[in-house]
């Protein structure tokens, strides 16, 4: 297998007219949206490449090869005869089952889709049909016990020569090469997109694109991003088409997702088989050897002479010039621009109440429309925008406006980076400032108007309770400060009256550290008090600059406290 992983590709995802044959046949009979299928969706016959994709940064695979072969024509209980007449090459209940571990990532991935982006509507088949089109589900389900392949799944390198160009992105970290990108894994991510795509799906801390777990979750996150819902037609057919620009690729995967929506079955891992066809046969650099190698260029069986091609134009006849091609609106960007963003900035678990806006234009200051324009947050920190994304691919409007999904701050504060550049062109991007604030308080008062109070040497029976709000709203996750004070009118801390205990028992007078609950509620630590008699006071200071000043008395039992303080008594 590792020969058919190394073979070249024709660049985009060109098939051979072997395959292209065999994808219009069998289409007519069987592939999803000739017409309208079983749920009367319009035909995805009419669904075109999506617009401005490029091998290296629009598709998730690079436009790398695939398996070409279709799925059993009658039912997803395929006949016990492989082979059978009018049926693909590779049938039989090997190909009609999932392995088991394969089978039970796609399932998991479709849950937490579910949970994590419920508008997407994400079925598992999709994946499967993904993952069978891409690798074979794995090759047959040649998994380890953690779902990480037995061998790595790569790709031919994406050097250029028949194929896409894609330089190194990854040192080599996931592929090995460190001079071209490669697709790796079940579902043929190549390093670049995995970067920002990669989910750790079965929780071992390690994004690993090898591993089906993490690939099956990458892919559904990838293929619901964009606020794509994939249970609409228009939006499953450019989710397939931005992981593999091809039409036929489309197709094929389409009829994949039908035959598995129809049923299918477990089977044990590395029991699967392999699908024959691949979108880049007759482009092998290297194809297996033959007993007789052909030589070069290939004789004839005939005998005869094989006719030469005719010249591209009769000699001593100017040729005609080769018509220039009409380049797509993102060819014409020449840069990007601010679009009027105003100052990015929010409190810590709040969204951006300000969004970020871009323009793409020509060089003399045109706007330029239907541009994809990438969104991507960088730097120490845990916002995203909403939906957990830290990347956001929007098309420009027909001003060559894109405006950015909502940022959703996390918890982590300071400042950090949005970076912004064009699908497609290395052209120079813009870099947005953003900053997250601390949460704070704008009011903290006692949930309890009950009297603390303490005899000297004892500790108070009561522990103060306050509630932190912000413009009204619970204030939750808002760092307090608790400090004994000497007075109202002098916030020095205090060097005798009550006091709290460390976790060593040792007497503290200034607690840091706190924080609100969910509710904004804080319950302070127990306090308790020395020889000292009088009246005390407990100030309580939240982030943001709210205060709260609360009385303490300690006097003996059956006596009255002092107006103030009481001075140390006499030695």
């Amino acid at each position: 297998m590792a020969a058919q992983f190394g073979m070249r590709l024709r660049k985009g995802a060109a098939t051979t007219a072997v395959a292209a044959a065999a994808v219009a046949a069998l289409s007519a009979s069987q592939a999803p949206g000739v017409t309208v299928d079983d749920h009367g969706r319009q035909t995805a016959s009419k669904a075109q490449p999506a617009p401005d994709v490029t091998a290296g940064d629009g598709a998730a695979t690079g436009n790398s090869p695939y398996y070409t072969a279709l799925p059993p024509l009658n039912s997803p209980n395929p006949s016990p005869t492989p082979g059978a007449t009018g049926s693909p090459a590779s049938t039989g209940a090997a190909e009609a089952g999932i392995p088991a571990t394969v089978l039970d990532a796609y399932r998991k991935a479709e849950a937490e889709l579910r949970e994590s982006k419920p508008g997407c509507n994400l079925p598992w088949q999709l994946l499967a049909a993904i993952g069978q089109v891409e690798s074979g589900q794995a090759r047959g389900g040649r998994v380890n016990a953690d779902g990480t392949t037995i061998t790595p799944i790569l790709g031919p390198q994406l050097d250029g020569n028949g194929f896409a160009l894609i330089k190194d992105t990854d040192g080599g970290r996931y592929d090995g090469n460190s001079s071209y990108d490669q697709a790796v894994g079940p579902m043929q991510f190549i390093p670049s997109t995995w970067a920002w795509a990669g989910r750790d799906g079965n929780g071992d801390g390690v994004k690993d694109p090898n591993n089906v777990y993490d690939a099956a979750l990458a892919a559904g996150h990838y293929l619901c991003r964009n606020g794509w819902d994939l249970s609409v037609p228009a939006d499953l057919d450019q989710a397939i088409l931005s992981y593999n620009n091809s039409q036929d690729y489309l197709h094929t995967v389409l009829s994949w997702l039908e035959y598995y929506r129809k049923g299918t079955h477990e089977i044990p891992d590395g029991s699967g088989s392999i699908p024959s066809g691949r979108s880049d046969d007759g482009q092998k650099a290297n194809p297996k050897p033959s007993p007789t190698p052909p030589a070069k260029p290939k004789p004839p069986s005939s005998g005869s002479p094989t006719p030469s091609a005719p010249p591209s134009s009769t000699p001593g006849t100017p040729s005609s010039p080769s018509p220039t091609p009409t380049p797509t609106p993102t060819d014409t960007v020449d840069h990007l621009a601010d679009a009027g963003t105003a100052k990015l900035t929010a409190m810590a678990g709040e969204a951006f109440t300000k969004k970020i806006s871009t323009k793409a234009v020509t060089k003399t200051g045109k706007a330029v429309g239907k541009v994809r324009v990438r969104f991507t947050v960088v730097g120490d920190t845990d916002t995203t925008f909403t939906g957990g994304e830290t990347v956001a691919t929007v098309v420009t409007n027909s001003s060559g406006v894109a405006v950015a999904p909502t940022l959703q701050a996390g918890e982590k504060t300071g400042e950090f980076t949005v970076r912004v550049t064009v699908v497609g062109r290395a052209v120079t991007g813009l870099d947005y400032t953003a900053s997250v604030t601390e949460r704070v308080a704008d009011s903290v008062v006692r949930t309890s108007d009950t009297a603390l109070t303490c005899t000297p040497g004892g500790e108070f029976a009561d522990q103060a309770e306050v509630k932190a709000t912000y413009k009204g709203a619970v204030a939750d996750k808002v760092a307090v400060t608790a400090t004994l004070i000497k007075s109202v009118s002098d916030p020095t801390e205090n060097d005798k009256g009550p006091y709290f205990k460390d976790a060593d028992g040792k007497t503290v007078r200034t607690l840091t550290g706190l924080t609100t609950d969910a509710k904004g509620l804080l319950t302070l630590p127990k306090l308790y008090a020395d020889d000292n008699t009088g009246t005390f006071v407990l100030r309580v200071t939240t982030a943001g600059g709210a205060t709260l000043d609360i009385q303490l008395t300690v006097a003996a039992a059956g006596s009255s406290a002092s107006p103030s303080p009481s001075p140390s008594p006499s030695a």
